[in-house]
């Protein structure tokens, strides 16, 4: 019902894996300066995290499942991949069976795209396979938290939010169709003694909501009518300030930052 009401006109009915849903989503991000704000802040956190805990690690920066708002646009030396081609993309790459040597990867960035992985142990293991030793992942994904669990529950037809679900696997029938937005839960909180014990190479450092939710909600994201002016994005900076010690509450997303072990 929510997600009927608050879908933009363009969005509504289109099926979410048509590769048609690039230039609609490129053509809603163009005027929407805020949200487009929030992804560049994003990029850049990405950027700070990676100098802090990748140190001095060659090899490439490579981001897997870009769509429409890459971090190439942030920062150009960043490879944009996507499982399927796309505008301003600069390979087709898959996250499960990635075509990059071994050890050749500094670090790999994904927003919004783990909970897309149908098997996301072989994911981690393939990354495990092309990340250098002291590289790592930086993961963007749906938090957990109160408020995002009620929200994602409500706001996606073609995706669920399912803390209980067994095992790993989803039961994804395309690129976007079918997966769980609390995937990221599952494996790196939920599971997190399997991970470790399953994937001894790859370390969790951390891991911690991030705080432009107010913007990210308020600007309707790629898919939703945006509800306020775009003028009013510094009094909604501000709020996101002042709320800032209940951002476990109120959070919409979270960071996972992994590093390969030597």
């Amino acid at each position: 019902m929510l997600e009927r009401l608050l879908a933009l006109p363009e969005i509504a009915g289109l099926d979410v894996d048509d590769p048609s849903r690039l230039a609609v989503h490129a053509a809603v991000l163009r005027r929407k300066p805020m949200l487009a704000h929030v992804f560049r802040e994003c990029h850049e956190l990405m950027l700070r995290l990676d100098r802090a805990t990748f140190g001095h690690t060659p090899g490439l920066r490579v981001e897997l499942g870009a769509g429409v708002a890459p971090v190439s646009g942030t920062l150009p030396d960043v490879l944009a991949t996507d499982v399927v081609p796309g505008p301003g993309l600069d390979r087709v790459l898959d996250a499960q069976d990635m075509d990059l040597p071994d050890g050749s990867v500094r670090a790999l960035y994904g927003q919004n795209c783990f909970h897309h992985f149908p098997d996301p142990q072989r994911f981690l293991t393939e990354a495990e396979r092309v990340v250098a030793p002291g590289g790592g992942v930086l993961l963007i994904e749906p938090y957990y938290g109160p408020v995002a669990s009620v929200l994602f529950k409500r706001l996606f037809a073609s995706e669920e939010f399912d803390t209980t679900m067994p095992g790993w696997r989803t039961d994804a029938t395309g690129p976007m169709q079918g997966a769980n937005q609390a995937l990221s839960y599952i494996v790196f909180v939920r599971d997190r003694e399997r991970f470790e014990r399953e994937l001894p190479g790859l370390e969790l450092v951390q891991t911690f909501p991030l705080g432009n939710y107010v913007r990210y909600l308020l600007s309707g994201g790629l898919n939703f009518r945006q509800l306020v002016p775009s003028f009013s994005e510094p009094a909604l900076r501000a709020l996101e300030l002042a709320l800032r010690p209940a951002v476990r509450v109120l959070a919409l997303h979270h960071m996972v930052v992994l590093r390969r072990r030597a």
